[in-house]
């Protein structure tokens, strides 16, 4: 946990990678993970870096595999889950990937067209058929009803049908036209007809039973045949245009039937052989779409390599004169031979003779956090990261959230039932998470509960123990040991009575048996005022884990101080912040303890109240017993000698000898702590500026400068002093080195004993001291610690809130839903009763107290958390390491641009 208490260690590198081996190398290193580059060329626009042209090939490859991924998703194939992790090809091998996805999807392009133009032909032909079909029983139908012999054509058939003779006995010529129209355009089509002919013509339709299939995108399409006969080519050319204006097609139909039999005879067999064809066409487009299945997900693993590497290659200033990338990054100090392997690797990869150069800087901007976390403490840290990432080498909290987070949400939600159902929820979620986390489950809120099992399953087992101490157990409690109260009344008394009272100098056992060994004693279930004793005791108990927490956190902040050197901060802030809360809250505390240990039942009647005592402790209000007796709880009768009229205590009077000199002197100290807060810290550090710029123009005279730049120039090296190595090699004139760093230790791949460089640069230029913004941000903290220490210890009064919440919704679902099933007399339909009662009672007791109310208690201790704890010592103002890392490219999954 060493390394979980701070963040990692990290450094500053430069790496110098010849032209050849760069791309290796940045391969290597994205295959290890823990290199972080900056951006050198953050000014340059990204269509004029350098492998622009090499990052526009890889969306030109990732594009035709979304192609061909889209394909596969049409014909309901997957792309396979597979752990291979692929290393990234060489640049040239980009070449044969290309001709890969260029052959595959010219093949599927060239397949897909031929198979849309088959299918339309097919769609052409069936409907074909279907018209020929539908128009020959169409005029069997009216031929039989004209009851004419059969061989009658078509415009006869009409006639007999459909027109009655007019004009002295002169038949009307009819023409007709026949096609197919969508359904739903039906009803308008018939409308439009009506309309635009005034009546002049017949339209007749009927339903295709069977769905046809649109060629281009492959729905179902529902159709139906018509056939609209008229008189004149005036009405003809007006059927033509409707039908063209609602996309009815159109078919030729012949005028009689033996032609419309021949016709269709010649239809079916054209169908049988496209439905060869389409079948041989299916089949080798699904061969081909089988090849690229097994290969895909490589595929796209790799291309996304590819990109993420010239990505980075882009983010590398290029050197002409010496062909080389300089690059930037920030790595783990513990890592640097790992590194420098993977240089070395990236070097061999190559064939590259050449070595590259790794050399640490020194610089005075910030670093990256990095913390080193497991699948068990992710969790923790993201919720730490929720509220601001730790700056560099500050205090984690997150190794403390894993204890106190689940306890303090335990105080709010102990039940040992609810706990126990938790628990095994997070248990199941812990065995099964290999399946879990492996399935693509699209989830968001399942997910998240996955991602947090381990946490829920702390908070389950903190629930057990906490509602063990409560003794809950779904509202009711557990006699595991026996109380420690008897009973002196007599049966008839306890039968006569419909309330007694049971005083515990009289009741309690303290002969044969001591206090309930664990936990609260059962008897107080069955007690009227058991919400006024356990929110006494609850009460009590947040206060003493809030202000616990709060100093824990205070304490904390002396390893910040210590860490980053600044003693100075422990005289004039850790001490007085401590001694503030421990004055004011930490004597409260001691107070609760005090009342707990030394008063009994003996001498009730004088038991103090601490909230009054409190309040007069500001208030400078003291009120003295008569008799100092009074301070010892055994000189009270029945016990001692006198009652507590003689003694003249009570709630409000003096309980121990000095109570009013002790908290005098410690308001005092509280008070004095305030203006050593706000005036200390802010004068002491203008005093040390001063001295170090009084050092500083001391030095310059003695050196002869004017100006700190010169300063500079005079203390600085002529030129770089460059040693060689027992390898005998030559000495290397270093290049494009940041004028920003300084005393940087130059390595060569990693080589004990090869090559070292020494080097001398300018330091920034110190932070400017601006005395009034330090005096403001003292003035802020100082404001925002004092009244934090009272609003804070108020705050934390929700674990006494939310644990009351939680006992009695439990009890008033208990009692008002179970309770009165298991009343209810039914000798019959009893069972079946309480079946549907405990049912009822299950989901009500999951939805409302596991769901609500734990999202309720994780809300509120995520505040307690994040404002009451680590508002203390956690300035939460760093930034993460994000490092190059190949395993963000294992998803298998391209996104739609």
């Amino acid at each position: 946990m060493g390394a979980f208490f701070r963040s990692e260690e990290m450094t500053l590198c430069q790496l110098f990678l010849q032209s050849d081996a760069a791309y290796a190398c940045v391969s290597e290193l994205g295959e290890m993970g823990l290199v972080q580059f900056k951006d050198l060329n953050s000014d340059t626009n990204a269509f004029q870096r350098k492998f622009v042209n090499e990052i526009m090939r890889c969306e030109e490859m990732e594009r035709k595999l979304r192609y061909i991924e889209k394909e596969l998703k049409k014909d309901d194939m997957k792309v396979p889950d597979s752990d291979s992790n692929p290393k990234a090809p060489a640049p040239k091998e980009m070449i044969d990937l290309e001709a890969t996805f260029e052959k595959i999807e010219s093949e599927l392009r060239e397949v897909n067209t031929n198979a849309e133009a088959l299918k339309k032909n097919f769609q052409e032909l069936t409907e074909l058929k279907e018209v020929l079909t539908k128009t020959q029983v169409f005029f069997r139908e009216y031929g039989s009803v004209g009851g004419e012999q059969s061989g009658l054509n078509v415009i006869e058939d009409a006639q007999n049908a459909l027109v009655q003779e007019e004009r002295g006995g002169t038949a009307v010529q009819l023409g007709f036209i026949a096609g197919v129209i969508p359904r739903e355009k039906v009803p308008a089509f018939e409308r439009m007809l009506w309309f635009a002919c005034r009546g002049n013509v017949f339209l007749r339709y009927d339903e295709i039973t069977q769905a046809l299939e649109d060629p281009h995108t492959g729905d179902e399409v529902h159709k139906g045949v018509f056939i609209v006969f008229f008189q004149g080519e005036q009405l003809k050319s007006r059927v033509r245009k409707i039908c063209e204006g609602f996309r009815a097609t159109l078919y030729p139909c012949p005028e009689t039937a033996q032609e419309r039999q021949e016709m269709l005879k010649g239809v079916n067999t054209r169908l049988e052989d496209l439905t060869i064809v389409l079948k041989q066409t299916k089949d080798h487009r699904h061969r081909v779409l089988v090849s690229a299945q097994k290969e895909i997900h490589n595929w796209i693993i790799k291309v996304k390599k590819i990109k993420a590497i010239y990505h980075t290659l882009n983010m590398c200033n290029f050197e002409h004169s010496r062909n080389n990338l300089i690059a930037e990054c920030w790595t783990p100090v513990k890592v640097l031979d790992q590194v420098q392997d993977a240089l070395r690797h990236g070097q061999e990869m190559s064939g590259s003779s050449v070595p590259n150069i790794l050399h640490r800087m020194k610089c005075k901007e910030t670093p990256p956090t990095y913390f080193t976390t497991n699948k068990f403490t992710k969790i923790f840290q993201s919720i730490v990261h929720s509220y601001g990432v730790a700056g560099y080498r500050e205090v984690n909290p997150a190794l403390y959230t894993i204890i106190s987070f689940p306890f303090l949400f335990a105080v709010m939600f102990g039940d040992t039932g609810h706990g126990f159902i938790m628990f095994l929820f997070g248990l199941w979620l812990v065995v099964c998470e290999k399946s879990l986390t492996s399935s693509k489950n699209s989830n968001e809120i399942f997910k998240m509960m996955v991602g947090g099992r381990y946490i829920i399953l702390l908070m389950g087992l903190f629930s057990l123990y906490t509602g063990v101490i409560y003794n809950d157990f779904f509202a009711k409690s557990i006699n595991l040991f026996g109380t420690s109260w008897k009973f002196n009344y007599t049966q008839t008394t306890l039968d006569s009575s419909h309330s007694i009272q049971m005083k515990p100098e009289d009741m309690f056992d303290n002969v044969t048996k001591s206090a309930y060994p664990l936990g609260l004693d059962p008897i107080w279930q069955a007690s009227i005022n058991k919400i006024t004793f356990t929110n006494s005791f609850k009460m009590k108990l947040s206060v003493i884990l809030g202000v616990s927490q709060m100093l824990m956190g205070v304490f904390l902040s002396i390893f910040n101080h210590i860490h980053f050197r600044h003693y100075v901060y422990i005289l004039v802030q850790f001490i007085p912040e401590v001694l503030f809360m421990l004055c004011i809250f930490g004597y409260l505390i001691a107070l609760i303890f005090v009342k707990w240990i030394t008063y009994n039942a003996h001498c009730a009647s004088c038991t103090p109240s601490i909230l009054i005592h409190f309040i007069n402790m500001f208030l400078m209000k003291y009120t003295k017993p008569n008799m100092t007796e009074a301070y010892n709880c055994d000189m009270m009768s029945p016990t001692g000698p006198y009652v507590q009229k003689q003694l003249g205590c009570d709630s409000q009077t003096i309980f121990y000898p000095h109570q009013q000199e002790i908290q005098t002197a410690l308001i005092l100290v509280a008070l004095l702590c305030i203006p050593i807060l706000l005036l200390a810290k802010p004068f002491i550090l203008r005093a040390q500026h001063n001295a170090k710029m009084r050092m500083a123009d001391g030095r310059k005279q003695a050196l002869g400068a004017t100006s700190h730049e010169q300063l500079v120039n005079n203390e600085e090296l002529e030129g770089h002093e460059l040693k060689s190595g027992e390898n005998g090699k030559t000495g290397i004139e270093m290049a494009g080195v940041s004028s920003s760093h300084v005393a940087v230790a130059v390595s060569i791949n990693g080589g004990t004993g090869q090559t070292a460089v020494t080097m001398d640069e300018h330091e920034e230029e110190e932070e400017k001291f601006d005395f009034g913004e330090l005096f403001v941000g003292q003035a802020i903290h100082t404001i925002e610690y004092c009244l934090g220490c009272v609003s804070h210890t108020a705050s934390y009064l929700r674990l006494w809130a939310l644990s009351l919440a939680h006992a009695q919704l439990s009890e008033v679902l208990w009692g008002m839903l179970f309770r009165a099933g298991l009343k209810m007399d039914a000798p019959y339909w009893g069972g079946i009763i309480v079946w549907a009662v405990f049912g009822a009672f299950a989901v009500l007791t999951v939805c409302v107290l596991l769901v609500m109310e734990g999202l309720s208690a994780f809300l509120h201790t995520l505040r307690l958390h994040w404002v009451e704890f680590q508002s203390k010592f956690y300035h939460g103002d760093g930034y993460l390491f994000d490092p190059f890392n190949f395993k963000e490219q294992m998803d298998p999954t391209l996104e739609d641009k």
